[in-house]
């Protein structure tokens, strides 16, 4: 009585890792855009702490100090002047809206879209 061993070929190891290794190629394209959210993310919380209560808040002074820690943490996306302060009823809020554009290949763009708010 013979007995045939099969297996996975060549080409069907091919197709089994393609999905895997495409999905891996864009988590490393993503993990520096993710990784300066972070870092804008830990700005405006810092800028929260920092800012003191009550009416002493006023546009200029948090967006000078949001520069500062722009500044300190390298972030280049959003420019500070992109951040919206605005008052909504007895507090001033702090909101980053942007988007980044990541080209994965050929004609293929990630387009990721953040979103962060802050009250001071």
């Amino acid at each position: 009585m013979r007995k045939n061993e099969r297996g996975v070929t060549f080409i069907g190891w091919i197709l089994l890792l393609l999905p895997v290794a495409i999905i891996l190629y864009c988590v490393i394209r993503l993990t520096p855009v993710y990784v300066n959210y972070m870092a804008v993310v830990r700005s405006m919380t810092q800028l929260k702490t920092e800012t003191p209560d009550g009416s002493a808040v006023n546009p200029t002074g948090v967006r000078n100090a949001l520069e500062k820690r722009f500044d300190i943490e390298g972030i280049n996306v959003p420019n500070v002047n992109d951040v919206l302060i605005q008052r909504e009823g007895e507090n001033w809020v702090a909101i980053a809206e942007y988007e980044e554009q990541v080209p994965l290949f050929f004609n293929i763009n990630l387009l990721v879209q953040f979103h962060k708010q802050v009250t001071l």
